[in-house]
């Protein structure tokens, strides 16, 4: 059946807007599934239905999940901020630094355990900070080489700290309660080991489990940067 016109003195009725997609639309509704239904959630198909559209018309503007992983890990990075190297300052400047990247990862539920995976990372972002990074800790005095290796050390150390909060987070329902009940089970588990064959795990089963604040993170953040500085070069007149 042929449709008719509409006569001319009926209502008016407003042409649905239509929907204008672009990477960076499409990246914000990927991480808006990272953080409300987890990475695993996060498929191209997923993406079009949070933006009202079809699958095929994401590929204009993304290559496809893995590029927009990368693209979505990028957009997180914008979230840390180097300062001005400070030669005084650099392994506080560095620490601080890090925290940060901890922090943006460990915001974005279970996003940082595919940062490894995605290889050598090449956004904007990740390249600005990296060059902040290193900026500092050449202001420290630290050979070329020791920097490459430091930078790498560091992101390495960081990222596997994030994804572990992530995967304690799932396994436990991301709450207090949860959290402690696991980690009795963990605790209760290292004591009932026969004492005979495991003496050093039973006798530091409290130690081991220790978990105040962000006390282990900043120990491990102390290690790499402290063994950093012990490569500074003397400064002039030592």
């Amino acid at each position: 059946m042929t449709e008719i016109p509409a006569p001319p003195w009926g209502p008016t009725r407003k042409r649905a807007p239509r929907r204008v997609l672009s990477q960076d639309g499409i990246i914000a509704a990927a991480l808006r599934i990272v953080d409300t239904e987890g990475i695993d959630a996060m498929s191209m198909r997923r993406v079009a239905q949070e933006l009202g559209t079809g699958a095929a018309s994401l590929y204009a503007h993304v290559a496809g999940r893995d590029e927009l992983i990368a693209l979505v890990l990028d957009r997180v990075r914008a979230e840390i901020h180097c300062p001005v190297p400070d030669p005084e300052r650099w392994q506080e400047q560095v620490k601080d630094v890090m925290r940060q990247a901890r922090a943006a990862l460990a915001a974005h539920g279970d996003l940082a355990r595919l940062s490894i995976e995605t290889g050598v990372p090449t956004g904007e972002n990740a390249m600005r900070t990296a060059e902040g990074v290193l900026a500092i800790l050449a202001a420290g005095r630290l050979p070329v080489q020791v920097c490459a290796y430091g930078v790498d050390a560091l992101a390495l150390y960081v990222t596997a700290a994030a994804a572990e909060e992530a995967a304690l987070a799932f396994r436990t329902g991301v709450t207090t309660a949860g959290k402690d009940d696991f980690l009795a089970q963990v605790r209760d588990y290292y004591k009932s080991l026969p004492s005979g064959q495991f003496p050093v795990i039973t006798g530091m089963v409290d130690e081991l489990m220790r978990d105040v604040g962000d006390e282990r993170f900043e120990f491990g953040l102390d290690l790499l940067v402290s063994g950093l500085a012990r490569h500074a070069a003397p400064a002039a007149g030592e």
